[in-house]
């Protein structure tokens, strides 16, 4: 399975195509709202990229996880939000205005968190030496994260209409992708699986509840809008597991790297979707804090 041109060749593909879709559905001004919402922005990007590692790191730890699993799972923690966080947050009136602001910045901000945190982790856990994001790997994760964002982006700017169109296609896509990655890592491993799951299983779904809480109640401890602190517990819980099984797979070359994305992916959409349940309950439009929101999303399903 990892030599196989699928995974070398088609997934980093397929990946870069929802990143152009996903840049299809952002312009400029995702990142200029950044000026009208500044603590929100800045509250969830902490929480996204120095809390959850640390997060995840104590989990490791905790359970003791074999290194090209415990590598994994700071893999994962250190992918940004995924895009389906627009829709959950859309589906349980949060603020889709500042979850598109996040996942833009974020998206840029993976080609730098990812190389550094994964790295951390392979020096850290004694993992293959062979394993690591050396120079050409880090500008192929660029590559495939980074310039098809900005080639969709550029694309919108002139046709709008494609954009529009497209979406859809594209959505249907990266899900299709995801499942079949998800799957497909979890079915190379058959083997062990009921191992890995006993091993990470845990992990990941503790994580999953963390990042969703996280995101969530420190937003409403700092005096967040419940519809921004909403978002921000979709865009922390909900990662882009697509990116980690990608990097995973095509880039470090291990699929026992991707098995707590795998996993994750699963627990992702059961555990999101209750926890958005939960919190958005006896939720109101008459709250005067949550009077700016807009909410119609226009990002991919990744």
């Amino acid at each position: 399975m990892n030599d196989s041109a699928l995974i070398s060749i088609g997934l980093p593909i397929a990946l870069a195509i929802i990143m152009f879709g996903l840049g299809l559905s952002l312009t400029p001004g995702d990142f200029r709202r950044v000026a009208k919402s500044p603590r929100a922005v800045v509250v969830a990007l902490v929480l996204q990229i120095l809390v959850l590692p640390a997060v995840a790191f104590g989990l490791v730890i905790a359970f003791n996880l074999d290194p090209l699993l415990a590598v994994g799972v700071m893999l994962l923690a250190a992918s940004p939000g995924g895009t389906t966080a627009n829709l959950l947050s859309h589906l349980f009136r949060g603020d889709v205005a500042l979850n598109i602001t996040l996942t833009a910045i974020n998206s840029v901000l993976a080609a730098v968190s990812i190389p550094v945190i994964t790295n951390l982790a392979i020096s850290y856990f004694d993992a293959d030496g062979t394993l690591g994001l050396q120079f050409g790997k880090v500008l192929q994760v660029i590559a495939i994260v980074i310039i098809p964002v900005v080639l969709g982006m550029f694309v919108r700017s002139k046709s709008p209409g494609f954009a529009t169109r497209a979406d859809r296609p594209v959505r249907i896509f990266s899900i299709a992708v995801l499942a079949i990655v998800a799957l497909g890592a979890i079915f190379g491993e058959r083997d062990n699986i009921l191992d890995y799951l006993q091993s990470v299983g845990a992990v990941t779904a503790l994580f999953c509840l963390a990042s969703l809480s996280l995101g969530y109640f420190v937003s409403r401890l700092l005096r967040l809008s419940k519809t921004q602190s909403i978002a921000a517990s979709m865009e922390i819980g909900v990662h882009n597991t697509t990116i980690a099984l990608t990097i995973a797979l095509s880039v470090l070359d291990s699929v026992e790297v991707a098995i707590p994305a795998a996993i994750y992916s699963v627990f992702m959409y059961i555990l999101a979707p209750a926890f958005g349940f939960l919190i958005s309950r006896g939720h109101t439009d008459d709250d005067p804090a949550d009077n700016h929101v807009t909410t119609v999303p226009r990002a991919t399903v990744e």
